[in-house]
């Protein structure tokens, strides 16, 4: 996956915006203002920061050594730092972009989650 598919992915989502808090270099992906996805598209190796849920992140990890590791200044039990440079499937890597997005949007308030659904 090329940083630009990585990019095109995550705003892919229904009311997702591109944001740079920390520096120009850090694009951070965020659904009705929370964050989901955190990567420098610039950076080689590709990562991405992806939240996840703690049983699913430890057997990624196992399953993946090396290229899914705990989260990168972020909370270890619910965040993996995944490794996007071709070693990982594509669709592997589209999976855990989504459900990063869907664990969020599970978390919004119920009134934020109704108007996401809405055409």
């Amino acid at each position: 996956m090329t940083p630009q598919e990585l990019r095109a992915l995550c705003l892919s989502f229904n009311a997702v915006v591109e944001d740079f808090p920390f520096n120009p270099e850090t694009s951070v992906f965020k659904v009705l203002g929370k964050l989901f996805a955190l990567t420098n598209l610039d950076a080689r190796p590709l990562t991405v920061n992806l939240k996840c849920d703690p049983e699913d992140a430890i057997r990624l990890r196992a399953d993946h050594a090396g290229l899914i590791v705990p989260g990168y200044h972020m909370n270890k039990r619910h965040w993996n730092t995944v490794t996007v440079d071709g070693e990982l499937p594509d669709r592997l890597v589209r999976e855990l972009v989504e459900d990063s997005y869907d664990l969020v949007v599970a978390g919004l308030p119920r009134a934020e989650r109704l108007r996401l659904d809405r055409p």
